[in-house]
């Protein structure tokens, strides 16, 4: 979508007009215009009030169209060029017990255009992460391929079945996390085969907490 968010097509698959929209969001059907149109900057807040009121997950809201995804996660530019350097990690080798996620292999960095991280995030480029998904635990919310995108500076379990970067007595994973009573924490797979457990709380480190995900479809 021009754009560069997904909020006018979701809108329109409801049947909603962009008042009604604004209602659900708190917000005036002028404001979701310029949202749709990029002529406001979609903060995290817009994000989440966003995904609220249309019933998606927030990185649904940034998602690359499906009709528009490029070979790889580049976006066009929107400041002339400047760009910047996301470290991607290698999430597959197994670690010891009380490893962080910032402990996993270094593979080569990606570079972005600046403009695009920003229209998302306003977490400074050097503690964001990249990683591709592991496993198929996730599915469908996550594929083995797609590219997520990690905050670092989220390593706190404040907020309950969000998705999260952790690693699991040295081994990596990509899970929601609910806390419990009794310093447990429920991990939870999106994938229905796959049987929710419990940790204690010092079983796991939190790298960070997944923001975004592109897919190449």
């Amino acid at each position: 979508m021009a754009s560069g968010n997904n909020i006018q097509r979701f809108r329109e698959e409801r049947g909603w007009s962009r008042p009604e929209l604004g209602k659900r969001m708190n917000t005036s059907g002028q404001q979701v215009e310029r949202l749709e149109k990029a002529q406001r900057r979609l903060t995290q807040d817009w994000i989440e009030r966003a995904a609220r009121a249309l019933g998606v997950e927030p990185v649904d809201i940034i998602a690359p169209d499906r009709g528009e995804v490029p070979d790889q996660p580049v976006a066009r530019s929107l400041d002339a060029g400047e760009t910047v350097e996301i470290i991607r990690l290698d999430l597959s080798l197994p670690m010891g017990p009380g490893a962080s996620v910032d402990d996993y292999v270094e593979e080569e960095p990606l570079r972005f255009d600046l403009g695009y991280v920003q229209a998302f995030t306003r977490t400074p480029a050097h503690r964001l992460r990249l990683a591709h998904g592991v496993g198929d635990s996730m599915f469908p919310t996550l594929l083995n391929s797609d590219l997520v995108w990690i905050d670092s500076t989220q390593n706190t379990l404040n907020q309950a079945d969000k998705v999260w970067a952790v690693s699991i007595n040295g081994a990596a994973a990509i899970k929601r996390l609910r806390p419990l009573r009794e310093g447990k924490v429920l991990v939870i797979s999106d994938n229905p085969t796959i049987e929710n457990y419990e940790v204690a709380a010092d079983e796991l480190r939190i790298g960070g907490r997944v923001i975004r995900f592109a897919r190449d479809l």
